[in-house]
């Protein structure tokens, strides 16, 4: 048991996510990471919601297993807790992914927003506002 603890540990990682582009210091940032496509903007598998500061800033998580994952975020300014959007669906937050991926129609694939945390343990996103 300890032996299994201690493998753990040392495929551990942290990942920093520098954010750029918030448009204001107005509400929060919510920062989710997904493991799966199943999973991808519906259950985080983990999470922070940090204060919103104009410009850019960093959120650094820790103690994270090497895989493959992508990162979501949403300026919630309005801090209702969700993305919110006009009549046509179009986002009225600011929003984005790792990979700045980006969907045609709606969110980018989880495939398109991955990345391999064993290789990478720093990643950007710009926000983008519609």
């Amino acid at each position: 048991m300890i032996l299994a603890l201690g493998i753990v540990r040392m495929n551990a990682q942290s990942l920093t996510v520098s954010i750029k582009n918030v448009v204001s210091d107005k509400g929060t940032l919510r920062v989710g990471i997904f493991n799966s496509q199943a999973d991808f903007l519906k259950k985080q598998l983990y999470g922070q919601i940090v204060k919103s500061k104009s410009g850019e800033l960093q959120v650094v998580f820790e103690g994270i297993p090497e895989g493959v994952y992508a990162v979501s975020i949403i300026h919630d300014e309005n801090e209702n807790g969700e993305l919110d959007s006009n009549f046509f669906g179009i986002p009225k937050e600011g929003f984005g992914f790792s990979n700045d991926a980006m969907g045609t129609f709606g969110p980018p694939s989880f495939e398109k927003a991955s990345f391999n945390l064993k290789e990478k343990s720093a990643l950007t996103v710009n926000l983008k506002y519609m």
